[in-house]
């Protein structure tokens, strides 16, 4: 195999020093120009390659973001991944991928690694049991550039990028009381994460501004896992006054909710109506889908996350530093 080319052997070439080489290369002016042009016009016909790896031992970067999401497999962020890469690619970097799996100590120890395992800069989205975020503000205080995405730990100062779920919640209430619905419940997330506090905010005012009643009977809360949808979805079947439609968490919670409901016998949407979030690109193929579901933009997310950090990479060589960016995203309703 032949081996790479480097840039002591251009200069035993050209019988000049390693340094010389090095800074005709980056066409530094303190080179002359005969210089540059010879160690340029030898090096393109050696094939010479930079390598990466040397340039960011004098950078003192890795060229690696850490992305930090609690299951790929939920397609909401297997698409956020996909503008995460996408971006950093562009701007050769590479992407270390971690799973919490809704787990807190899980995420402790990835996070925790990722203090001593060196990367450029961590985008996180808090696990579903976490509670307390002192390994997040850890991370921060040893200076790891972060941007929390999606889920976002409350009281912790950093970047964040995320879609407006309060208006996405108002504008999918406001829409079912729209179209003559009067008893509409939510199923809501884990109390612990803000976007069921933004859910329930965004519920409760549409509710409040379409004059209709905000009964604590119609506000459920489920773990995301099918069985607790599954029970509490029939807590309001069993209501003396059910409820003649459903907000739920996200299209997961939804279609599990609805089944819930053909198993006591109702027609979906017809019976009890559902709309949810996420917009998953499965429902498209479904016969029976949530009449409509907030689009909340994970692309985006993704690429805006990777930009942030982008940003802050070039803040740091300028030696600057930058408030804290935060990127709201417009929910969108996509009525099916």
């Amino acid at each position: 195999m032949k081996e790479a080319v480097t840039i002591k052997a251009i200069a035993r070439q050209l019988r000049i020093s390693p340094s010389t080489v090095s800074r005709a290369l980056q066409d530094n002016p303190r080179i002359s120009q005969k210089t540059r042009d010879a160690v340029q016009e030898l090096a393109t016909q050696l094939r010479y390659t930079p390598s990466q790896t040397a340039r960011n031992l004098r950078s003192g970067r890795t060229g690696v973001f850490a992305m930090v999401l609690p299951e790929i497999r939920e397609s909401f962020f297997s698409e956020t991944v996909n503008g995460v890469e996408e971006l950093a690619f562009l701007h050769h970097y590479s992407v270390a991928l971690y799973q919490s799996h809704d787990s807190y100590e899980r995420e402790k120890q990835i996070l925790s690694r990722l203090t001593r395992n060196q990367v450029d800069g961590v985008m996180l989205s808090v696990a579903k049991e976490s509670q307390q975020f002192v390994h997040i503000q850890d991370l921060i205080d040893r200076g790891v550039p972060t941007v929390l995405f999606d889920r976002i730990a409350p009281g912790i100062n950093t970047h964040q990028v995320s879609c407006d779920i309060e208006k996405g919640a108002y504008e999918a209430t406001k829409w079912l009381a729209g179209r003559g619905f009067r008893r509409i419940a939510l199923l809501n997330g884990p109390y612990q994460l803000v976007a069921s506090e933004d859910r329930y905010r965004g519920y409760v005012k549409a509710l409040i501004d379409e004059k209709l009643p905000v009964e604590n009977a119609l506000i459920k809360r489920v773990d995301l896992t099918t069985d607790d949808t599954f029970q509490k979805m029939g807590q309001l079947i069993n209501l003396e006054h059910r409820p003649d439609a459903v907000l739920t968490f996200n299209d997961y919670v939804a279609l599990d909710a609805m089944q819930a409901t053909r198993k006591q016998g109702l027609r979906v949407n017809e019976e009890i109506a559902f709309v949810s979030f996420a917009n998953l690109p499965l429902t498209a193929y479904m016969d029976q889908s949530p009449l409509a579901s907030v689009e909340q933009h994970p692309y985006q997310i993704g690429h805006e996350a990777v930009d942030i950090l982008l940003n802050l990479m070039a803040l740091k060589e300028d030696h600057t530093t930058d408030p804290f960016a935060c990127v709201t995203l417009e929910p969108k309703l996509v009525i099916r």
